[in-house]
């Protein structure tokens, strides 16, 4: 299934996107694409509808995030070997982590916003997991019954907050509307492997990022047990799995957004993206 979210920003209500391409409204149905909905059993409820007996919604809506009650929004990084070369970097011994804040979350085709003094602002498209369960302490061969699903997200990054204003990469990677999510979540059963998914992202039409999640360093299953090694996970909450290479830091010279610029992306069966960058 295709879940979503469409409405205006804070409004948003529950749909899926049939096989057709209709949107379809959830609402007599579910809350929202969050918590318990996200559960196996939630999922079969909402699998077991036909869309048809679903109100159509206009194409024309807006797309909110694709997951609600998101609680933690975990990034990963220079988790692509390829990408960690670009950048000079070592691959690292075991997963870098650091967290996006749930208020840089915004709908897939939402703005770009320029930080104010912002130089240095960038794009990555990544591979979302969607949490479905509670999960703690889980085994690596038991990982994949915690997730409900997978999304494309864009860890927007400003590099200089990020790597030359001290401390740790949060601020950097936090601004608003530095986390578009979505289109949909795509649940777990429709991707047959997500260690194989073709990665694009382009500036203005020039195709900037071209990759695979095949050159993923820690895949889906071994984060989900590394993370709730650590913390619990819950329903709603996501992890950005890191980015291939072509970002903007890594290109000599380097090349950064700017107002104006458009951001397509895009992961294979995950949907597309489209923001344009405005100064904030």
């Amino acid at each position: 299934m295709k879940l979503l979210r469409y409405g205006p920003a804070g409004q948003e209500k529950p749909g899926l996107l049939d096989s057709s391409g209709t949107l379809r409204d959830l609402s007599a149905h579910v809350k929202d694409i969050a918590g318990e909905a996200l559960s196996p059993e939630g999922l079969k409820r909402i699998a077991a509808l036909d869309p048809a007996s679903l109100p159509a919604v206009e194409a024309s809506v807006r797309l909110g995030p694709c997951v609600g009650g998101t609680g933690k929004f975990i990034c990963i990084g220079l988790n692509y070997s390829d990408h960690a070369a670009e950048t000079g970097a070592s691959v690292p011994p075991e997963p870098i982590v650091f967290m996006k804040a749930t208020s840089a979350i915004v709908g897939p085709n939402d703005n770009i916003e320029i930080p104010r003094g912002s130089q240095k602002t960038d794009w990555e498209v990544e591979l979302g997991i969607v949490i479905g369960r509670h999960a703690k302490y889980v085994s690596e061969a038991d990982a994949l019954d915690y997730v409900a699903g997978y999304c494309l997200t864009n860890d927007v990054s400003e590099r200089a907050f990020q790597t030359e204003r001290h401390g740790q990469w949060t601020k950097g990677k936090s601004c608003d509307t530095f986390g578009p999510t979505g289109p949909w979540l795509v649940t777990k059963d429709e991707i047959a492997d997500p260690q194989n998914l073709k990665m694009w992202c382009e500036v203005n039409g020039r195709r900037m990022q071209d990759g695979s999640s095949a050159t993923m360093v820690y895949g889906v299953k071994y984060l989900v047990s590394y993370l709730s090694q650590f913390m619990s996970l819950h329903p709603g909450d996501i992890i950005s799995t890191g980015t291939p290479p072509g970002v903007g830091m890594g290109m000599k010279p380097p090349v950064f957004l700017k107002a104006g610029d458009v951001v397509t992306l895009g992961i294979e069966g995950l949907g597309t993206q489209r923001q344009l960058c405005v100064q904030g």
